[in-house]
C-alpha cells in the first residue's frame, strides 16, 4: 500500500478522485492552496485510492497523509 503525502503545509483547495477510483502514477490526487499558490500533489504509485483521509478546506502539514492507494 502506498501513502499520498503533503509535500508541503496548505489547505486542500480540491480533491481531483474519489476513494475508489484508478489512479496512474503521477496523476494529480488533491490540490493544496499555500501562499495564493496552487500546489498539486500526485500520486507516486499506480492503483486505486483505499481512502482519502482529508476533506475540501482541511489543513495539512507537509507529511501528513492524504490518501491510500492499494
Amino acid at each position: 500500500m502506498n501513502e499520498v503525502k503533503a509535500s508541503m503545509a496548505g489547505s486542500v483547495w480540491k480533491i481531483t478522485v474519489n476513494a475508489g477510483e484508478k489512479v496512474e502514477e503521477g496523476q494529480d490526487v488533491v490540490i493544496l492552496e499555500s501562499m495564493k499558490m496552487e500546489i498539486p500533489i500526485a500520486a507516486e504509485a499506480s492503483g486505486t485510492i483505499k481512502e482519502l483521509k482529508v476533506s475540501e478546506g482541511d489543513f495539512v502539514n507537509e507529511g501528513d497523509v492524504i490518501a491510500t492507494i492499494e
